[in-house]
């Protein structure tokens, strides 16, 4: 009857210095991408589909050397979560801090809804302020939207037309930037554990799961 050899996969020479620097390397990164995201928020405003692009881009990028300095899958899955966080916080933050900062704010009455006549779920509201109805319309694109006809809402708009109006209830860049933050942060503690879990990994010689895709 041949043997089976039972032994252990042999331990791997891998040292703590380099392996430390590279985890601290993908931590940094994760900062980088949510930093740059939102300075080109910032260059694109009024066009959000840049950002989400990059920013998509961005994400996918962060989890494939997540997956690398792991050597496993599941931490780089999991780093999808706060990856949705920091692409929501990164695209918000610049149009609501820029309505924050020079947005003019103004008590207005919605005077018509563009939805009732074409019956979708596409919302423009007609405005009426102190001096007359208002050139920019109130944008929102949902079957459920907060206001309607009659109602008196307050609007922040850019004086410079580059940042669509918003309702003052919906601007919350402090929340937002903590929100990217958050995300940013959340990044930081998967690295770690990712940087502490593919050192042990590699010095026992142990190869992912789904390697075959690398």
């Amino acid at each position: 009857m041949t043997a089976v050899d039972m032994r252990k996969p042999a331990r791997s020479n891998v040292s703590r210095g380099p392996y430390f620097l590279f985890t601290l390397a993908v931590v940094v990164l994760g900062w980088v991408i949510a930093a740059v995201n939102t300075g080109i928020s910032y260059l694109a405003l009024g066009l959000v589909a840049v950002p989400i692009s990059t920013g998509l881009i961005g994400c996918f990028g962060f989890l494939a050397v997540l997956r690398v300095l792991h050597c496993a899958w599941w931490l780089a899955v999991l780093s999808a979560l706060p990856a949705l966080v920091v692409l929501v916080g990164s695209v918000q933050y610049a149009p609501e801090a820029v309505l924050d900062g020079r947005g003019v704010r103004e008590t207005v009455r919605i005077t018509a809804d563009s939805a009732t006549l074409s019956g979708g779920s596409h919302h423009r509201f007609t405005l009426e302020g102190p001096l007359g109805e208002l050139k920019e319309t109130l944008n929102y694109d949902g079957d459920d939207p907060d206001w309607a006809v009659g109602d008196r809402i307050e609007v922040i708009s850019d004086p410079k037309g580059v940042v669509p109006m918003a309702a003052a209830s919906d601007v919350h860049s402090d929340a937002t930037l903590g929100l990217l933050v958050m995300g940013a942060v959340g990044w930081t503690c998967i690295t770690l554990l990712a940087g502490l879990r593919g050192f042990v990994r590699r010095r026992e010689g142990r190869r992912p799961v789904f390697d075959w895709l690398h």
